[in-house]
């Protein structure tokens, strides 16, 4: 399933479209459009939404009227809910709840992953079980319509009581404290709604809480990784295609024949992409019967993450849309329900898996650089794809700094692929001792696709560089069309290395190449083929 993002570039953009939150399901799809700013979020205005929000909130003030306790209402939060809090206190917890919790470290996040925590907040709240006021809620879509957002660092978080201390600095902001992100700056939290003309809230009891207690954090930086995943996935096949040609690979390893003998979804697609990449109008004897792993089972590496991300998106879309603050209020009911839904295993466990399907991707490409650097992996290119004149070409050294560079990119991203559920561990006094760790895996999911992102960048500059000097070698009709095609998309940003000369600001053009979606066409138009087929 295609993970189109928002905007081309996964960064900001403007638009009037616009998607009801409160009211039926988002899609992943959805977030990214919310969060890039491609289209602005909107509450329910029909009465039966004002109605849900009034309900919740008067289960928990019929609640607290009848004296029953409601946890972080008349109760302490945490290894405190044995601690009574007279009504008196009541007010003061609720901004003491986001006080002591701003003890967050590390980066910020950016403002696309700030955005997405916005609107998957708004997304819980908006549904009606968390007995809060729809002032909040207006407010939430003003912050997110304005670009005001919060300041938030990405450490300090163990996944449960979901991520209490990064979502601080939205509770904070409501409140018109701390610091906000607008256009890209860290402003005075307070100076930035009155810019805004956005009046700063006064927490009601249960509001602060509301706005902590869940998955946003976790669930956002996700939901972008997931969208980068794809687009990976989407370079490697053109890599792979490409290396394929300059080493004068095997189509029939892609034949949709063999894709069939054992039809994982993902395979299937995978193999489709790169059988239509290497179409001709004539055939051509390969070099070998069978390529090298790295090349033959391509399908096989990327149909893994292809299907991983398939999984993880049903788990993330049920977060999205599920309810995840404590308590919560069930108003046919007339109960205030207690219970773990701030709880983010599954969204570890979904991230726990990408991590080592993008790693894996990662080590795919690198290997097949190693095949194109070797002439007796090559099909006899010139060693490390050295272009130099003959008479000089001892004195260059071509793509063998480059194979360092992303070995040692892979290097990295492997090692972070250790599940970060593995650590849980018991903190807060042994009231959380059992925790998901989410957003820590989260996190290194986001650095792995940027790692893997590099790789790819590394790869498709060394495979279009294998196809120049294939074309030299051979001719350019020893080239699949769409092969040259990929590699001219390369070249448009990234000349070729005829004497040796520094790659890295080549590497960041193709990088974002890839992040602007400029090889998911190749992808897309083989899956629409495949499918066309297959309906014929």
């Amino acid at each position: 399933m295609s993970i189109p993002t928002a905007t081309s570039d996964l960064g900001v953009g403007t638009s009037e479209r616009e998607i009801v939150v409160g009211d039926g399901d988002l899609s992943l799809e959805d977030v990214l459009a919310l969060a890039t700013g491609a289209a602005v979020a909107q509450l329910p205005r029909d009465e039966a939404h004002r109605a849900r929000i009034d309900a919740s909130r008067r289960v928990f003030q019929e609640a607290v009227a009848g004296d029953r306790p409601v946890y972080g209402v008349t109760t302490g939060v945490g290894a405190c809910v044995e601690n009574t809090v007279p009504e008196t206190l009541r007010p003061a917890m609720a901004e003491n709840l986001f006080r002591f919790h701003g003890c967050g470290t590390g980066a910020l996040l950016d403002e696309t992953e700030s955005a997405a925590v916005l609107m998957l907040r708004l997304a819980t709240l908006a549904r009606g079980k968390s007995a809060v006021r729809p002032a909040l809620l207006e407010q939430l879509v003003d912050l997110a319509r304005a670009r005001v957002l919060p300041c938030i660092p990405e450490e300090g978080s163990v996944g449960a009581s979901g991520d209490l201390t990064p979502l601080s600095y939205l509770a904070a902001l409501a409140a018109g404290e701390r610091e906000a992100l607008v256009d890209g700056k860290v402003v005075d939290a307070a100076h930035a709604l009155a810019d805004a003309e956005i009046v700063p809230l006064a927490l009601a009891p249960k509001e602060s809480l509301a706005l902590m207690n869940g998955t946003a954090v976790m669930t956002a930086i996700a939901c972008v990784a997931l969208a980068r995943s794809e687009r990976v996935a989407h370079a490697a096949a053109v890599a792979t295609a490409m290396a394929s040609e300059a080493i004068g690979g095997n189509p029939e390893h892609f034949d949709p024949a063999v894709m069939a003998l054992k039809p994982h979804p993902g395979t299937v697609r995978a193999g489709a992409w790169l059988f239509r990449l290497l179409e001709r109008a004539e055939p051509r004897e390969p070099l070998r019967l069978q390529d090298r792993y790295s090349v033959r089972c391509a399908p096989q590496v990327l149909g893994v993450l292809l299907d991983a991300l398939t999984n993880a998106r049903t788990m993330i879309e049920i977060e999205i849309n599920g309810i995840d603050d404590n308590p919560a209020a069930d108003p046919d009911s007339g109960r205030v329900l207690h219970g773990g839904n701030f709880y983010g295993g599954h969204v570890c466990f979904a991230v726990d898996g990408l991590k080592t399907a993008v790693a894996g991707v990662a080590d795919l490409l690198d290997r097949q650089l190693v095949l194109l650097c070797s002439p007796e992996t090559s099909g006899d290119l010139p060693e490390n794809l050295v272009r130099a004149p003959r008479e000089s070409a001892v004195a260059h050294h071509g793509f063998k700094a480059m194979q360092i560079t992303a070995s040692a990119l892979t290097a990295e991203a492997l090692k972070l692929t250790m599940p970060a559920a593995s650590f849980s561990r018991s903190t807060e006094s042994h009231n959380q001792d059992k925790v998901s760790m989410g957003t820590i895996a989260a996190r290194d999911l986001r650095r792995i696709v940027e790692l893997t992102e590099s790789v790819a960048a590394v790869s498709l500059l060394g495979a279009a560089q294998a196809i120049d000097l294939r074309e030299q070698m051979s001719g350019v009709d020893s080239v699949a069309y769409r092969v040259r095609a990929a590699r001219d998309v390369v070249r448009s940003v990234a000349a070729p290395m005829i004497e040796d000369r520094r790659l890295d600001h080549d590497i960041a053009n193709v990088k974002q190449l890839i992040s602007d979606g400029a090889f998911d066409r190749f992808a897309r138009s083989a899956s629409s083929a495949s499918s066309a087929s297959h309906d014929r």
